[in-house]
């Protein structure tokens, strides 16, 4: 049997070589073009006939989306036996379901269209990272196998490594109460959250945190950070009710335009701690934002779902 052949979008070109590198597996070489009217052509220079193919590659906006499917379909059409998406980021995760009448599902739609890409003939398999709601990974159809792949021990290595022996493991709102109160237990940590309430549409008001945190160290989790509002409000309430140090973590980081540097301005974190999964973190990694590497963890996955 021969070993994987791993290709990647133009986006996730860095992750698709630790993974190669993690499984000491070839790399397949994509030719891309930009023509002068936004066109895109895209040739596949890797003979992927009667391979095993893994295509890693994020939704982390419209191009991305369509640049994964564009190549995944054109693996298969070229004789890839088997294909697996690595997809470190799900684009759109919070909209996965409707509240108000007329809403589009948005995760819903990405992954009827990532379910359209033909079947390979031994299958087609997506590997997801810690989705911001478990459920999205149902609404993948067809034959494609959905795998959701947990950053739990990425998450606590570097809840360990922020927050030393003692600290308050929190979250932003109650919402990700659960989930922290499960990192806590793992760590032998207290857990605590924020109470808060809806001002407007777009603004929340913190009103109270669950537990006491004064004169201790707080490490604030969830799952993604986008602008930081949310984690500068969280921080401001800790830092209020008496918490001597806050740092962060997240699996995906977003930070788009200037949100990191004004997340730093606020004095309120020492530092940030989040995953490669997004390409955007990976080309911020500084001191004050620490990133790991997802390959090894999605490497290890792709070698026990075979």
């Amino acid at each position: 049997m021969t070993t994987p052949l791993v290709f990647a979008t133009a986006a996730y070109d860095y992750l698709g070589a630790a993974i190669a590198a993690a499984g000491g597996w070839e790399r397949g070489v994509v030719h891309r073009e930009q023509f002068p009217d936004g066109e895109h052509y895209c040739r596949i220079d890797t003979d992927p006939a009667d391979r095993d193919v893994i295509l890693v590659g994020g939704t982390i906006d419209d191009h991305a989306t369509l640049s994964l499917y564009d190549l995944a379909c054109g693996l298969v059409t070229e004789g890839a036996y088997r294909v697996r998406l690595v997809i470190p980021y799900f684009g759109y995760s919070t909209m996965e379901r409707s509240t108000r009448s007329g809403e589009i599902v948005t995760a819903k739609t990405r992954a009827r269209l990532l379910s359209s890409i033909p079947q390979a003939s031994r299958g087609t398999q997506v590997f997801l990272l810690d989705l911001h709601v478990a459920s999205i990974a149902f609404y993948f159809e067809g034959g494609i196998r959905p795998v959701h792949v947990y950053a739990k021990d990425l998450v606590t290595a570097a809840a360990r490594k922020l927050g030393g022996d003692s600290f308050v493991l929190a979250c932003t709102d109650a919402g990700r109460a659960k989930w922290v109160e499960s990192l806590a237990n793992d760590l032998g940590v207290e857990a605590a959250f924020v109470y808060k309430r809806r001002t407007s549409g777009s603004a929340t008001h913190v009103t109270g945190v669950s537990a006491q945190v004064a004169g201790k160290r707080v490490v604030i989790y969830d799952d993604m950070i986008r602008t930081g509002g949310s984690l500068v409000n969280a921080a401001q309430a800790y830092r209020d009710a008496g918490a001597i140090a806050i740092d962060a973590i997240a699996t995906h980081g977003l930070f788009p335009g200037d949100s990191l540097a004004k997340i730093r301005a606020t004095g309120l974190l020492g530092q940030i701690a989040t995953t490669d999964s997004h390409p955007r973190a990976a080309s911020l990694a500084s001191e004050f934002l620490q990133v790991a590497s997802t390959a090894d963890l999605l490497t290890e996955h792709l070698k026990v779902n075979r």
